[in-house]
């Protein structure tokens, strides 16, 4: 947690960059579009092959039969490295004719550039596919340190670029910077992974646990390319908007899902080994356990953060990006999103554990049909709601989509685990929401006194920590009052990995993750 924080807050250091450089200025926009299709490829290539690959490749190792688990996974390795490279030729040559289906509504010259930023991308699908895979690869093998630091090597690469090149190259300095820290999150990982002294430059196409990856793989790509299609129609619609509204859906996006890295997405990395193994022993009560806990750490950091999102979402846009190319007006444009995105992060956070619940489960059907449900239901609501609300009905039918396949996918894991202690459940969400209700109360009653910082990044800082300390201590002591176990069970989580000779849930595989 504490490198997934160190890059998340390099991530936002980025995006304070890139806003001081770019602002909400249709450069922004152009490389939000051509970077639509990379993303979507690396969600369906790598997003499908590592949620089938760790369950299979888990087992063989729980069944002590290491040597299989590694021609399985040399043969995936060696396969994905030769069609990924393929596939980056195919869509270099073809960018001129499928990124204008994504920015119908870019001028010329705009799609022009757009065209050009695609192909500059397109080489980086390969590095960082592979890399999702090396990371699983490693959390399998519970060394979850070198993959955590994939973000910190991506982001450091992409600012240095876009400060020293950005008076020379203009936007594309965001451009050449993301395409190679893409590459240094692969580079950052090489090591350890040649340390385990097992990859061979080795093809076993008929290694048995292909066919159960396969037989996996089919379903998980489909509900994988359902999810990038939301990302395609977002960018999509918004193209049409006025210029500046794709940049700002960005930052609000970015925003809401600053404490999701941090917590829940650490979360899931941490339990999705350990749910898998559960599975592999048929300790279902495991499994349920360990999910059970993790939804209960996620509300417990999602259901405040929300609060604050939607409470404080001019000072915190304010404060964080208003420098250079950022003016008032990208501002205004950024808070009034904000909370329409906020509305949606419990559902996404708790989607992250549900759903690699449901793959270390082996179970990638109904994930699938559930996925491809919400996108449905995400488009039918952003083009009910885009001619009136624009960008906000973007977000908004995003956030209601993300609930609507949440409380899904809660029933799925249910049926899956033979039960689940949703009265447990049920009273952690009071007790959270309760407390975050005192906080609201606190942040509001601070807005009424009429007080307003200084012009000056130092006021506006303070101002904004000022109101944050006092929400957070509202919230944390109420929610000591109501004897939330949840506060205790991530404190004890963290003090764990700190005490010297104290075995975490890193290292024990059978322990619950608290």
């Amino acid at each position: 947690m504490a490198a997934t924080l160190g890059s998340t807050m390099l991530g936002f250091a980025r995006e304070v960059v890139n806003a001081r450089y770019y602002g909400t200025r249709w450069e922004m926009d152009t490389f939000l579009a051509a970077a639509t299709i990379p993303t979507i490829l690396f969600g369906v290539f790598n997003g499908a092959l590592v949620s089938a690959l760790v369950p299979v490749f888990s087992e063989y190792l729980t069944n002590d039969d290491e040597a299989s688990a590694w021609r399985l996974c040399n043969t995936v390795i060696n396969v994905l490295a030769v069609l990924l490279v393929l596939c980056a030729g195919i869509g270099w040559l073809l960018a001129p004719w499928f990124v204008p289906l994504i920015a119908h509504g870019f001028p010329a010259p705009q799609m022009a550039v757009a065209v050009r930023m695609t192909r500059w991308l397109m080489p980086s699908i390969v590095a960082v596919s592979l890399s999702g895979v090396l990371s699983a690869m490693l959390n399998a093998y519970h060394k979850f340190r070198w993959a955590s630091l994939t973000g910190i090597a991506m982001n450091v690469v992409t600012v240095g670029c876009v400060i020293f090149l950005t008076h020379h190259m203009g936007i594309y300095a965001v451009v050449l910077g993301t395409a190679l820290g893409l590459f240094a999150q692969l580079l950052v990982q090489l090591p350890p992974f040649i340390g385990l002294h097992r990859y061979r430059l080795e093809i076993h196409l008929r290694h048995p646990g292909l066919k159960r990856i396969w037989e996996m793989l089919g379903p998980i790509m489909v509900g994988s390319a359902a999810g990038q299609l939301a990302l395609f129609f977002d960018r999509f619609f918004a193209s049409t908007l006025p210029p500046g509204s794709m940049a700002g859906m960005n930052y609000a996006t970015k925003l809401v899902n600053f404490p999701q890295q941090i917590f829940a997405a650490a979360i899931a990395t941490v339990i999705f080994p350990l749910l898998a193994q559960h599975f592999a022993r048929d300790n279902r009560r495991a499994v349920a356990r360990n999910v059970n806990l993790g939804l209960r750490l996620v509300m417990f950091i999602a259901i405040p953060s929300v609060v604050a999102l939607a409470v404080l979402a001019h000072p915190i846009v304010q404060t964080l990006f208003e420098r250079g190319h950022f003016t008032a007006a990208s501002v205004a444009l950024t808070q009034e999103m904000l909370p329409y995105a906020a509305f949606g992060l419990v559902a996404l956070a708790a989607n992250v554990v549900l759903t690699r619940c449901c793959f270390a489960c082996q179970e990638s059907a109904w994930p699938v049909a559930i996925s491809v449900f919400t996108v449905m239901l995400n488009i039918l609501l952003s083009l009910l709601w885009l001619p009136t609300l624009g960008a906000r009905g973007l977000l908004m039918a995003n956030s209601l989509s993300q609930s609507v396949q949440m409380v899904m996918l809660l029933a799925l894991v249910s049926r899956l685990l033979h039960g689940f202690a949703w009265r447990e459940l049920l009273r952690s969400f009071l007790k959270i929401a309760t407390a975050a209700t005192a906080m609201l109360l606190a942040l509001n009653w601070i807005a009424a006194l009429g007080v307003h910082p200084e012009a000056s990044l130092l006021s506006r800082f303070w101002f904004l920590f000022g109101q944050i300390a006092i929400g957070g201590t509202v919230f944390i002591a109420v929610a000591l009052a109501l004897k939330a176990e949840e506060l205790s069970l991530a404190i004890q989580l963290i003090v764990a990995k700190f005490e010297r000779g104290t075995v975490g849930p890193y290292e024990n595989r059978e322990a619950p993750i608290a």
